[in-house]
């Protein structure tokens, strides 16, 4: 177990070659500055690619904070070649890594502990439908289907992202996210950020577009549902065994909440919602950069 001290050698790891690159080089250069001004003076900037090995060989680096995002990076892949390099790393293991980029199994998995979800369809009979490649995030691929004829042009965008394609009765409701983070011991839920979109539905777009999504923080939910879906929350990072933080998803329709996905390595960009929910709760970006990197050895 690495001992974590201000002159230790920790790669920032981002970029990577998903479609979420440019965001991952956001949330990498946030994270890595964070690091700088609190004083890890040997913190580097690693943009990854195939020669990953070497870099990180030659850089001798002994801690790798990840901040990639989607394939290769939160789906298990780099954590399992740290595992081999025997560099210890932030964030999730390797397994609940490969599940929670893989809609369909946290869905499977979080249903067994009574977690609500919204049931894949095998069949189109209504509509609106969403329809989502599996293992993606940032909503990209993702498309909300209104009659048959967007149904088939849906599906194939979907799956330029991979094999693996799903989809889903699209529920009316409130767009809300919880941050999940473990702290000297103890697994807690941020406060609730509700995600208005200014028009259409919450997309890649909306997500990184300054002014196209309105941030209700904390949601405009009444005590009893909040500390639910807070609860909820923290049962399903516990369920599929994430570590150090995540940030879970849901849709509220009709007072009841629906999970859609897990994630395991959140956005730290300027417009990302765990850092906004973190200050809610009077964590400031660098601390929680701090805490990030401590659960490399807890």
């Amino acid at each position: 177990m690495v001992t974590i001290h201000r002159s230790l050698k920790i790669g920032v790891l981002c970029g990577g070659m998903s479609s979420e690159r440019e965001v991952s080089l956001r949330s990498g250069k946030n994270c890595f500055e964070a690091l700088k001004r609190l004083g890890y003076e040997n913190a580097c900037l690693i943009d990854v690619d195939k020669n990953i090995v070497k870099n990180l060989t030659d850089k001798g680096i002994e801690l790798a904070f990840i901040a990639m995002h989607g394939k290769y990076g939160e789906d298990g892949c780099i954590q399992g070649l740290l595992e081999i390099l025997g560099i210890p790393y932030t964030g999730c293991g390797v397994k609940a890594s490969a599940v929670c980029m893989d809609k369909e199994f946290t869905k499977r998995i979080v249903a067994s502990q009574g977690i609500p979800v919204i049931p894949s369809v095998e069949t189109v009979t209504e509509y609106p439908v969403m329809v989502k490649p599996v293992c993606e995030g940032s909503s990209i691929g993702m498309s909300k289907v209104n009659n048959s004829t967007e149904l088939d042009k849906a599906i194939q965008e979907a799956h330029k992202y991979g094999t693996g394609v799903i989809i889903e009765k699209f529920l009316e409701g409130q767009s809300i996210t919880v941050g999940v983070l473990d702290i000297n011991g103890k697994t807690i839920a941020t406060p609730i950020l509700e995600l208005r979109v200014k028009s259409g539905w919450y997309d890649y777009e909306a997500k990184y577009t300054k002014g196209m999504t309105e941030f209700i923080l904390p949601a405009e939910l009444d005590a009893e549902l909040t500390k639910k879906i807070q609860a909820l929350a923290v049962k399903a990072h516990q369920a599929v065994e994430a570590r150090g933080m995540s940030r879970v998803d849901f849709i509220v329709s009709e007072n009841k909440p629906y999970l859609l996905e897990i994630n395991t390595i959140p956005g730290m960009t300027d417009l990302s919602d765990l850092p906004a929910q973190a200050k809610e709760m009077s964590i400031e970006y660098d601390e929680l950069v701090e805490i990030i990197l401590k659960s490399a050895v807890n």
